[in-house]
C-alpha cells in the first residue's frame, strides 16, 4: 500500500535529461501521499542497476546529495550527445512489515539478480517462506517474497506468464509490481488489483507508470511537460494483467497472467548482465531505530519480555467488574445509570428505549435507482468506497462489487492508527475482489506525536468529555474521501456506516444531549449541539493548557471535516439492514478475514485507538461502546437482553496487547502501569440513584 512509479526513455522519447529529472521529482512528490515513511530509487543503466534507499520520505530524498549524484551519473550524456537509454523505478513507502531504519527492508528490493518495487501487502509471506525453505531471504519486508518466487520460477525455465501466475497464485494480498532484471533488457509490470496506471504507449514519448491515474494526469498538467505528455491517454493495467517494456525500443507488450494465460511476451537478453549496486542513506540513530521498531505494530507473537510485562499488568489491574455490575441498568436494554442524559420510568425502562424508533431501510430497489445514474459503459471507476479495515466497510466493498456489480475504488485514510491487522484485511479483500486501493497517508510520525501530547495532557486532568480528542486525527477521512472521488472522476462516494453504532455518550460527557432526528448520517449534531461542543472544548483547553500544543490546528481541521464539511455520500446501511452474522461469515469464509489475538470480537479490531478509549470509558463510567451497540441491537429486536449482557462481559475485557501497542507506538514515555493507575484513580461517574 505504497506508491510505485517509473520512467523508461530513449533518444526518440522527446525528453532531455533535465526533463527526465523533473518527471522523477514530480512522481516522487505526487506519490508521497501514499507513504511518507521511506523512499527509494533504482537507476537501470546499460551496465548496472544502482539502488538508492532512504529511511526518509520522498520529499527529503530528492533534496539529498546521494539522489542527485545518482541522477547525474545515470543521465550522463553519451558519445552521441544524448543520455544512454535508461529507466528509473521509484518507491514511496508506507511501513507495514520491516522497520524502515534497516535498509534491506526498504525498496526497491534486490533479490536473485533482480530489482522490484511493490505496492500492496502480502499477508501470508511467513507461510510462503516456511513452505519454500530453499529460497534465500534477506529482509523482513513482505515485498521480497514476490520477487524471490518470480525469479525462482523464471530460473526453472517457466515462460513469463506462467511464472507470474504461479507467483501470484501462492501469495495472498494485493501486489502491483515493477521488476528490472540484471540479464534482461526489459521492465516488467504486473498487478492483481489494478493499482497500476501508465500512459498509452507511443514511439515518440517515454514510458511512464504510477500507482494512480491521478498522479499521471497531474504530471501531464505541469507546464514543462504538458507538450510531451498532455495528449497521451492514461490506461489502467487491469487486475490479472501485465506488460513488458523493451528498455531499448520502448516497445510495450501486454499480456494476461490469470488463466487462460496469454502467450508469454519475449524476454530480451543483454550480452553481459548488469551489476546491481545498493546504496542506503544513514539511519537516524538508536532512538530512531527504537521508534521504528514500534511502528511495525501487532503483526505476530509477543516477545517473552512483553508477555511477562503484560502478565504483571493483569495481576496489578485485575478485571474486577464489581462496580460495573452494581450499576442500575435499563430493564429493556443494558444501558447503565451512568449513561449521559439517561432516566428511567417506573418500570425501569430508560428514555433511550422509550424514544427509540426502529430503523427504516430504503431497500434494494431504491439502492439500485440511486446508483444507476453512476453506472458507466466504459471501464472507469463508478464509485469510491471508504474502507478502514473494519468489518462494516469491508463488507460494503464486497456488496458494492459482488451484489451491485459496480466498479469501485477502495479508499483508505491512514493516519497512523490503522493497525497492521486492518491493513492486512484490506489487502485480502481488495486482492480477491480485484479492486484498486488508493491510500492517503498522513504524516504518521507527526500524527502520533499529536496523540501523545493530547493523551499526556488528558492524564494530567482526566475528563471523559475530552477522550474523543485522541481520535481527532482521523476525521480528515471525510475530506479526502471527496477529494479522491473528484480525482478519479467517480460520481458517487459510498460508506458503510452502521447505524447501530451510535455513540452519543461521547459528546454526552461534553454536555451535549443526544440527537436522533438525522437519518442520513450516523455521526452528526444540530447547530446548537455543535456550538455547545465547541464551547466545552474551549473551556477544557483553558483549564488544561497541556491541550494547547502543536496538534491544535490539526484538531480544528478535524472538527471542520467532521461537523462542518458537506459530507455527501451514500450510506449503504441506510438501504439494507446490517446483519452481524451475515457480515462476519461473509468476510471470514469468502476473504479469510483475520481476527485479533486479544479478543474474540470482530468489532473495532482494526482501530488502534479503540481498546484504549473503551478501557477509559469502562473504568470511569461503567460501560463502553460495546454496551451502547448491543443496546441498539436489543431495541431493533436483533438480540435478547441476556445475550447482550453475556456479550459485553466478554467484549469489555481489557485488550492489553493492543493497549500496549497503542501507548508504545505514540512514544508515551510513561509506563503502561502508570497510565492505567491514573485511569483507575480518576473519579468514577457517580450513579444517579
Amino acid at each position: 500500500m505504497c506508491g510505485i512509479f517509473g520512467i523508461a526513455f530513449n533518444e526518440a522519447s522527446g525528453l532531455a535529461a533535465g526533463r527526465v529529472e523533473e518527471v522523477l521529482k514530480y512522481l516522487f512528490l505526487f506519490s508521497e501521499s501514499r507513504g511518507k515513511e521511506a523512499s527509494g530509487l533504482a537507476a537501470i543503466e546499460r551496465q548496472r542497476i544502482e539502488v538508492l534507499k532512504s529511511h526518509r520520505p520522498a520529499s527529503a530524498l530528492v533534496r539529498g546529495k546521494e539522489y542527485n549524484r545518482l541522477l547525474r551519473q545515470a543521465l550522463a550524456v553519451g558519445p552521441d550527445g544524448h543520455p544512454e537509454p535508461t529507466a528509473f523505478v521509484g518507491h514511496a513507502r508506507l511501513v507495514t512489515t520491516g522497520n524502515q531504519f534497516e535498509p534491506l527492508n526498504n525498496q526497491p528490493v534486490v533479490a536473485g539478480r533482480a530489482v522490484e518495487v511493490h505496492n500492496g501487502i502480502i499477508v501470508n509471506q511467513e507461510e510462503v517462506w516456511r513452505d519454500h525453505p530453499h529460497l534465500e531471504r534477506r529482509s523482513q519486508v513482505d515485498s521480497e517474497v514476490v520477487l524471490v518466487l518470480l525469479r525462482n520460477y523464471l530460473d526453472q525455465g517457466l515462460p513469463l506468464s506462467q511464472a507470474i501466475w504461479r507467483t501470484f497464485s501462492l501469495i495472498e494480498g494485493t501486489a502491483s509490481i515493477a521488476v528490472a532484471f540484471a540479464e534482461l533488457d526489459v521492465l516488467l509490470l504486473a498487478t492483481n488489483n489494478g493499482s497500476l496506471y501508465r500512459y498509452a504507449p507511443s514511439r515518440e514519448t517515454p514510458f511512464i507508470f504510477a500507482s494512480e491515474g491521478y498522479i499521471l494526469s497531474r504530471l501531464a498538467r505541469q507546464r514543462h511537460l504538458h507538450k510531451v505528455l498532455g495528449g497521451l491517454p492514461i490506461q489502467q493495467i487491469r487486475p490479472g494483467q501485465g506488460c513488458l517494456v523493451n528498455l531499448s525500443s520502448l516497445q510495450v507488450v501486454d499480456f494476461s497472467f490469470f488463466p487462460p494465460l496469454d502467450a508469454s511476451p519475449p524476454l530480451v537478453n543483454i550480452p553481459k548482465p548488469r551489476e546491481i549496486v545498493e546504496v542506503a542513506t544513514k539511519p537516524g540513530g538508536q532512538r530512531s531505530l527504537r521508534l521504528a521498531q514500534k511502528q511495525v505494530g501487532l503483526g505476530g507473537l509477543l516477545d517473552s519480555q512483553t508477555k511477562r510485562y503484560l502478565d504483571d499488568i493483569k495481576a496489578r489491574f485485575p478485571h474486577d467488574t464489581s462496580w460495573q455490575d452494581s450499576l442500575r441498568r435499563c430493564t429493556k436494554c443494558i444501558l447503565p445509570e451512568t449513561m449521559p442524559f439517561i432516566n428511567f420510568d417506573q418500570n425501569g425502562v430508560c428514555n433511550y428505549c422509550r424514544n427509540h424508533k426502529n430503523l427504516e431501510f430504503k431497500g434494494p430497489h431504491a439502492l439500485e435507482a440511486t446508483v444507476r445514474p453512476h453506472r458507466r459503459s466504459h471501464g472507469l471507476a463508478e464509485c469510491v468506497v471508504g474502507v478502514s479495515g473494519g468489518r462494516d466497510s469491508l463488507f460494503s466493498l464486497h456488496y458494492v462489487k459482488k451484489v451491485l456489480g459496480l466498479r469501485p475504488i477502495a479508499y483508505t485514510y491512514d493516519w497512523g492508527m490503522v493497525t497492521d491487522l486492518a491493513r492486512r484485511n484490506i489487502s485480502r479483500v481488495c486482492a480477491r475482489l480485484g479492486v484498486e486501493n488508493i491510500i492517503v497517508s498522513a504524516d504518521i510520525t507527526k500524527k502520533r506525536r499529536y496523540i501523545k501530547k493530547n493523551v499526556a495532557a488528558w492524564l494530567k486532568k482526566p475528563a471523559l468529555g475530552m477522550v474523543p480528542l485522541f481520535m481527532a486525527g482521523d476525521k480528515q477521512y471525510f475530506f479526502y474521501l471527496q477529494k479522491i472521488r473528484r480525482q478519479v472522476g467517480a460520481g458517487l462516494s459510498i460508506l458503510g456506516e452502521n447505524r447501530l453504532e451510535r455513540t452519543d455518550f461521547k459528546t454526552g460527557f461534553a454536555g451535549v444531549p443526544p440527537h436522533r432526528e438525522d437519518t442520513k448520517h450516523v455521526y452528526t449534531l444540530p447547530v446548537a449541539g455543535k456550538l455547545k461542543l465547541m464551547n466545552f472544548y474551549t473551556q477544557a483547553y483553558l483549564k488544561n493548557p497541556g491541550y494547547l500544543n502543536s496538534s491544535l490546528w490539526d484538531s480544528l481541521f478535524a472538527y471542520g471535516c467532521y461537523y462542518l464539511l458537506d459530507r455527501s455520500y451514500l450510506n449503504l446501511y441506510g438501504y439494507i439492514p446490517w446483519l452481524e452474522d451475515q457480515v462476519v461469515s461473509t468476510l471470514i469464509e469468502d476473504y479469510g478475514f483475520e481476527m485479533a489475538s486479544d479478543t474474540d470480537s470482530t468489532w473495532r479490531i482494526g482501530d488502534g485507538t479503540a481498546s484504549f478509549y473503551n478501557y477509559i470509558y469502562y473504568t470511569m463510567a461503567g460501560f463502553s461502546e460495546n454496551d451502547t451497540f448491543r443496546s441498539n441491537q436489543i431495541r431493533e429486536g436483533l438480540i435478547k437482553r441476556e445475550a447482550a449482557l453475556d456479550m459485553v462481559r466478554r467484549e469489555n475485557r481489557p485488550r492489553l496487547e493492543t493497549m500496549f501497542w497503542y501507548l508504545d507506538i505514540i512514544g508515551l514515555e510513561t509506563e503502561m502501569a502508570d497510565v492505567l493507575q491514573i485511569i483507575h484513580s480518576a473519579p468514577k461517574i457517580a450513579p444517579k440513584t
